[in-house]
């Protein structure tokens, strides 16, 4: 059963400062039943009165806006509005940046690349499930980009990549590391946003290409796979 069906449309209050780009997602949305845009808002700053008046299910917010300060503003709509679910849809992809807004709640960061059947999606995956975090980002294919990323990797997200490579389960690397199932999705979805990865293969591919775990001729060579 879909969630207009118990609760009513979606909510949204979109923030970009392009008008162009702003109606053309609110146009977008509109097309979708199951979608309802209560506001808009052309800067991070006035979106905080919509946001309260409104409160939203979500709140698509852009983060490239001129003198805009991503974390303040991201404070201050969960100040406004507890309850609302924000998502970033922006050109920007800094690792670091992106694990400080998810720190901070925000529940989604989408480059502004996907398309609309990915961000209708990405909509509904966050307002269905209330711990999922989604992060859709097109990294420069560049090795110091990647080591930048890994860079920011804790010693034992580290050590949990190691253990993806071997393909093992999050059962299993919990049990090798002597932690909970729900410790290790925690330490994978830091993980998933440093790297800017969208699944556990490319996961590892980012972690070669940082030089966090060998390639797979060198571990098959070596009968390892771990930190080089």
């Amino acid at each position: 059963m879909s969630r207009q069906a118990d609760h009513g449309p979606i909510r949204i209050l979109v923030v970009d400062d392009h008008t162009l780009l702003r109606q053309a997602i609110c146009d977008m949305l509109r097309l979708d039943s199951e979608f309802l845009v209560v506001a808009e808002a052309g800067d991070g700053a006035s979106a905080v009165v919509p946001a309260a008046r409104t409160k939203p299910d979500i709140v698509l917010l852009d983060i490239g806006m001129p003198a805009s300060q991503p974390l303040q503003v991201v404070r201050r709509l969960r100040e406004v509005a507890p309850t609302t679910q924000i998502i970033i849809v922006t050109m920007y992809a800094e690792p670091r940046l992106i694990q400080e807004l998810v720190d901070e709640g925000v529940r989604g960061y989408l480059h502004k690349t996907v398309s609309t059947q990915e961000l209708s999606a990405a909509i509904r995956n966050v307002c269905q499930d209330k711990r999922r975090v989604i992060v859709s980002v097109a990294w420069q294919n560049s090795p110091a980009r990647e080591a930048d990323a890994a860079a920011t990797l804790s010693i034992r997200e580290r050590e949990v990549v190691v253990l993806v490579a071997k393909a093992m389960s999050n059962r299993q690397i919990a049990t090798s590391l002597g932690v909970t199932e729900a410790t290790v999705k925690r330490h994978l979805r830091n993980i998933f946003t440093k790297l800017g990865a969208v699944s556990r293969i490319d996961v590892v591919n980012k972690a070669v290409d940082a030089s966090v775990i060998a390639p797979l001729g060198e571990r098959n060579r070596t009968g390892r796979v771990g930190p080089v």
